[in-house]
């Protein structure tokens, strides 16, 4: 009873630091906005000025929601990676999905050039680039499926989709080799991520995949519990484990692949994060970390964005940079601390 209620608080705090970090995103950045003038916009209230009705509605909400949206679903897709494979190295690009979709960019960003100025044009535009990307994960989706119907071991799936990251790697290397600079500065900083471009209508299709991502990943929180103690030891309580290892390996692609499509491969949240309420709420639990990872990984993302922007200045840096640089200290921090690896 102790520990339910140590858990009902964790999850309020959780979800009330969410809340916070969201309002402080909003309110910081080039032009400091106050937050009572951020909670009066966002509730209809009147605001002081229309200027910053304009650039909370317009500009910096659409970004958080991103930020939310990301973090929650790089982290969930983290949690069912490193059940499903009993890795605490799995993260939500094991199955080599970033890599298809950086491939699918590398493609547009430094093969455009052969079709042409005017249909060049065409494909560099925002629609060009997401298509590209979700192609290019769906295409290792496609594989890594495949192999998860033909195969029994679910290690050899893991493997089989490192080399298809190592794969596709290689592809954009060579394509790099023979690019202009200009070309390959492009795709360059396409990779490090961003969360401030993306309108209204994007966002909107960004949350209906992380919708039936989640939805599907909840479906398969009751045998994520079993799947730790083994395959054999899973199959003897009557799960279907290859029914269930494709609805988590469908579940990380909506996830992981529609964030990779709209924001660019944000790496170390959706490795850490799970570790990082782990440390917090010392459980093996799933339905006691799901709601726990979704809200931490919504922090995490939501601070490394307030950094990254930099607020009162005109410049931001790189998001795939800042949590790794951010995140990176906290986990080694937390796991000296408690000398002890939850998993």
């Amino acid at each position: 009873m102790l520990n339910q209620k140590k858990y009902t608080i964790s999850i309020i705090l959780l979800f009330l630091a969410v809340v916070l970090a969201g309002l402080f995103n909003i309110s910081l950045g080039s032009v400091n906005i106050p937050i009572v003038e951020v909670a009066s916009s966002l509730l209809g209230l009147d605001v002081e000025k229309d200027t910053w009705r304009y650039i909370i509605l317009n500009y910096r909400l659409p970004k958080a929601i991103t930020a939310i949206i990301t973090g929650s679903g790089l982290a969930v897709s983290g949690l069912l990676m490193q059940t499903l494979f009993r890795n605490p190295l799995a993260g939500p690009y094991v199955l080599g999905l970033s890599s298809g979709a950086s491939l699918g960019v590398a493609i547009i960003f430094m093969g455009a050039s052969i079709f042409g100025a005017s249909f060049a044009a065409i494909l560099l535009s925002k629609w060009s680039l997401v298509i590209a990307s979700s192609i290019g994960s769906l295409l290792v989706l496609f594989a890594v499926i495949l192999a998860s119907i033909r195969l029994r071991d679910t290690m050899a799936i893991l493997i089989i989709g490192l080399m298809f990251a190592s794969l596709t790697a290689a592809i954009v290397s060579v394509l790099a080799y023979f690019s202009p600079a200009s070309q390959l500065q492009q795709y360059v900083f396409w990779s490090y991520g961003s969360l401030g471009d993306l309108s209204w209508e994007e966002v909107l299709i960004l949350g209906l995949f992380w919708f039936l991502g989640i939805l599907i990943s909840i479906g398969s929180i009751k045998n994520l519990n079993s799947l730790l103690l083994g395959e054999q030891y899973a199959r003897s309580l009557g799960t279907n484990i290859r029914k269930n290892r494709l609805a988590i390996i469908i579940a990380t692609s909506l996830l992981a692949g529609s964030i990779t499509a709209f924001a660019g491969p944000i790496a170390f949240v959706g490795l850490a994060v799970p570790h990082l309420i782990r440390q917090i709420i010392p459980s093996s639990n799933h339905i006691t970390l799901f709601p726990a990872v979704i809200f931490g990984g919504a922090i995490l993302m939501l601070i490394c964005d307030i950094i990254a922007q930099l607020p009162g200045s005109e410049f931001s840096l790189p998001i795939n940079a800042i949590t790794s640089l951010i995140g990176a200290p906290v986990v080694i921090w937390l796991l000296v601390r408690k000398r002890k690896f939850n998993f």
